[in-house]
């Protein structure tokens, strides 16, 4: 029998607050986190908002030994900080963590500003002013590192990414590990910190983000809505601390939910358009429920779906696909919502954010909306829970991304065994 595999820690660094409880209370309010970016120059630029965080800054490490900002990218503060948030909740050590501890962290974009910054160094003041920290600092692995030398996890340590999928093969990374017998407790979700002139200006130019709504941030993000136009990038950090069963027991650690099954595909279509047939999307969704030993059609009217929901016109539709082609005649069943209609697209954390939000929607039972929901758009028709959060017990929550490279990753959760 495989080994059971439970969270029992949450942290969180978004645009709508540095922690998962403030993260939960805007959700819940129907709040967007987009707003008009405060940090960057913003003068020749297409597009001008996003999803930024405040309140992180380099007091928030001295406690922590090793560690230190001036030594870490933004997108690796986010995930220490993040890392932090999750252990205190699981009741875990904040220090040697061991070496049955693991540290797998998903990026898609890491250490995207010191590039930037160091680049700009060499073009305009020469060679000898680049920083010798810049390879510890935008290295893959870097915020993955960063976290394992903060909270002494000697287990593996890695980094993974596959674009906006990047934190869910993190999470799948890590189950199998404890399947293996290899670890017992692991730190993994996301990170991003890609919020930067060059970010912005490369997903600009392929138009992938939204152009309509530099004048109306908290409008900009619209997933399933006739009216979107791209995606409204994101920064920030969504780490969850996971546990084998037999751990969490033997510690008399509280489960928040239980992670019952995964799937995963890759469309080899197109290098960043999702094949509209939704053939391998749909093939990693059917993978989560059947891995759980369940059947789509029987557990539709208990499933709060969180969907990869970007906002862009090509995404929303075949994801709509996609879910219809695994839940049938039982999809309209299905509650549907994107949280990235409030906190933005966050990347490669957004599986490890959107994790969270499936946690909570499982613990407090209520499900947060998709805001922005104005023009029902006939090829989005599912009920994607518009404007207002809804109150419903649901037993399973799915967990759906699908990232450039047609990298597609889905993790089914459930409510904790009271066993």
């Amino acid at each position: 029998m495989e080994e059971r595999i439970f969270v029992s820690g949450l942290g969180a660094v978004t645009c709508l607050g540095n922690s998962v409880e403030t993260l939960w209370t805007q959700l819940l309010a129907g709040r967007s986190g987009i707003r008009q970016l405060q940090h960057l120059d913003l003068s020749d630029l297409a597009i001008t908002i996003g999803g930024e965080v405040d309140g992180i800054d380099a007091s928030d490490f001295d406690d922590l030994p090793v560690v230190s900002a001036k030594r870490m990218d933004r997108a690796a503060q986010f995930a220490v900080y993040a890392a932090g948030e999750a252990l205190r909740q699981s009741g875990l050590p904040l220090q040697g963590l061991g070496e049955r501890a693991a540290v797998v962290l998903g990026s898609g974009l890491n250490g995207l500003l010191t590039l930037q910054e160091q680049t700009e160094r060499l073009l305009n003041r020469g060679p000898r002013a680049v920083s010798p920290l810049t390879i510890p600092l935008l290295m893959p692995n870097a915020a993955a590192a960063n976290v394992s030398l903060a909270y002494g996890a000697q287990g593996p340590t890695q980094a993974v990414g596959t674009a906006c999928a990047s934190s869910g093969h993190a999470i799948i990374s890590c189950i199998r590990m404890m399947r293996d017998g290899d670890v017992d407790v692991a730190i993994t979700g996301g990170t991003e910190a890609s919020l930067t002139r060059l970010g912005i200006s490369a997903f600009a130019n392929m138009r992938a983000m939204t152009r309509k709504y530099n004048d109306r941030p908290t409008e900009a993000s619209r997933p399933f809505d006739a009216d979107r136009d791209g995606f409204v990038m994101s920064e920030g950090a969504g780490i969850i601390v996971i546990e084998t069963e037999r751990h969490l027991r033997e510690r008399g650690g509280t489960p928040l939910a239980e992670i019952v099954g995964f799937g995963t595909s890759t469309d080899a279509f197109h290098l960043v358009q999702p094949d509209e047939s939704a053939t391998q999307a749909s093939r990693s969704m059917l993978s989560a429920v059947r891995s759980a030993g369940l059947e789509p059609q029987e557990i539709a009217g208990r499933t709060y779906v969180n969907a990869h929901g970007t906002g862009t016109p090509l995404n929303d539709k075949v994801e709509t696909v996609g879910l219809k082609k695994v839940f049938g005649d039982a999809a309209g069943d299905l509650q549907v919502s994107s949280s990235k209609s409030m906190t933005g697209h966050m990347i490669g954390a957004a599986a490890g954010l959107e994790s969270i939000v499936c946690i909570k929607a499982l613990e407090t039972g209520v499900l947060p909306p998709t805001i922005n929901y104005k023009t029902p758009d006939p090829d989005c028709d599912l009920d994607c829970i518009p404007n207002e959060p809804r109150k419903a017990s649901v037993q399973y929550a799915l967990n759906n991304s699908l990232g450039f490279g047609g990298h597609n990753v889905c993790l089914l959760f459930g409510r904790p065994d009271a066993d």
